[in-house]
């Protein structure tokens, strides 16, 4: 997670993470990504089940109705084990989190342990009530995906009507003081609508967005070839960053960032410093405090089924299920060998990736995208849009 607002439009300096000890249960949320302790932020797949059938479905969710596999009190188990272990944040995900019955009972009893509990959803199904609720019970944030204006949205989700829907959950939200996002996943489809979703932040007053790379996974893995390519990232990472200057020139300070592709840090603090070389300084600070990508080390994932895996795209290796074993004990099980060269994987990546004088603040970027495209965990992430001489050692 690559804060631009923090970094590019200067909203934090370093001495804002170093006032908390850079510990992550001190630290308030904006400042999480500069914790030292590095205890996970949990993403719970709490369900499988969805009322939209979105393209590209990390999850490749299902219908609506049925049952989880993960009832109400071995969640709430699952739950005073991440508590009592230290991890922060709780991030309600599915499929759809709010097809569960419980949502708001089990966010009720994250915030009652001392965490921060989040939720990720399609938007579709936050009524005023259900928004009542969610605040009535301390919810921090919601996080509402939209994957461009209503023709764009609609096509991806599947179902039409779905834009309406996701605007009108957005509104509930706001009416009952509940903080909401925009999430968006870039493609090739979409990336040329970043600035629909930029006049939404400004027309609905929504005070955070958040701009996802893809990830080959789940039904995103059929789109492999509709990744943008080098060029185009570029093309879309330069968009976000004048249009949060734009936002932030016109006295608007959203927060935006952009997620899963940890390429974008560098490539800031390159940007920074032709424009800004001062505050390019600075930045280089803050990232080598974020350290890049942390799947399997500040980032775990628990899926519907119980199965822990290093997030919450990379399926294909589990390391162990909370049905049988606590996902404390788990984590920090050092003879879980993949699980165990996460937490250290700059002395493992190759290609680029181990030559790279950004190494230490990227951190190899997505080990499922290397994996998925060269069939090789520690090949270079090919989704790197920096060029050999950038990346070039000193």
């Amino acid at each position: 997670m690559i804060g631009i607002s923090k970094l590019f439009c200067g909203t934090v300096e370093c001495s804002d993470a170093l006032r908390y000890g850079r510990h992550s249960g001190k630290l308030p949320s904006h400042l999480l990504q500069f914790s030292k302790d590095k205890k996970p932020v949990v993403v719970w797949n709490m369900t499988r089940r969805c009322n939209l059938r979105c393209v590209h479905c990390y999850a490749q969710a299902n219908e609506e109705r049925g049952a989880d596999q993960i009832d109400t009190v071995q969640a709430k188990a699952l739950i005073d084990d991440l508590a009592a272990y230290g991890a922060p944040v709780m991030l309600f995900s599915g499929g759809e989190p709010l097809v569960r019955a419980d949502l708001v009972e089990l966010a009720s009893h994250a915030t009652s342990k001392g965490m921060r509990a989040v939720i990720s959803t399609n938007g579709t199904l936050i009524t005023r009530d259900k928004a009542r609720e969610l605040k009535a019970v301390g919810l921090s944030y919601v996080g509402i995906s939209l994957d461009g204006g209503e023709a764009v949205h609609d096509k991806f989700r599947g179902v039409p009507g779905s834009f309406a829907k996701a605007l009108e959950g957005i509104a509930n939200c706001q009416a009952e003081g509940l903080k909401v996002g925009l999430r968006f996943t870039i493609n090739k489809r979409n990336w040329q609508e970043i600035p629909t979703l930029f006049d939404l932040l400004r027309e609905r007053e929504v005070p955070r967005i958040c701009f996802y790379h893809l990830v080959y996974s789940g039904r995103g893995s059929a789109l492999i070839d509709e990744d943008l390519n080098h060029a185009e990232t570029r093309q879309a990472v330069d968009l976000i960053l004048d249009k949060t200057r734009e936002l932030f020139a016109a006295g608007l300070e959203k927060e935006v960032l952009t997620v899963d592709n940890h390429a974008d840090g560098p490539y800031v603090y390159l940007r920074l410093l032709r424009e800004d070389p001062a505050r390019a300084a600075e930045v280089m600070e803050l990232l080598s405090y974020n350290e890049g990508n942390n799947s399997g080390r500040g980032i775990g994932c628990i899926s519907w089924d119980g199965q822990v895996h290093a997030d919450q795209f990379w399926r294909n290796h589990t390391f162990g299920n909370v049905l049988e074993r606590p996902f404390s004990q788990i984590w920090d099980d050092p003879n879980i060998e993949l699980l165990a060269k996460l937490k250290d994987k700059k002395k493992y990546v190759g290609g680029r990736c181990a030559r790279c004088r950004y190494l230490p603040i990227c951190g190899g970027n997505f080990r499922a995208r290397a994996e998925a495209y060269h069939g090789d965990i520690w090949a270079e992430d090919p989704a790197c849009y920096l060029t050999d001489e950038e990346i070039a050692p000193e």
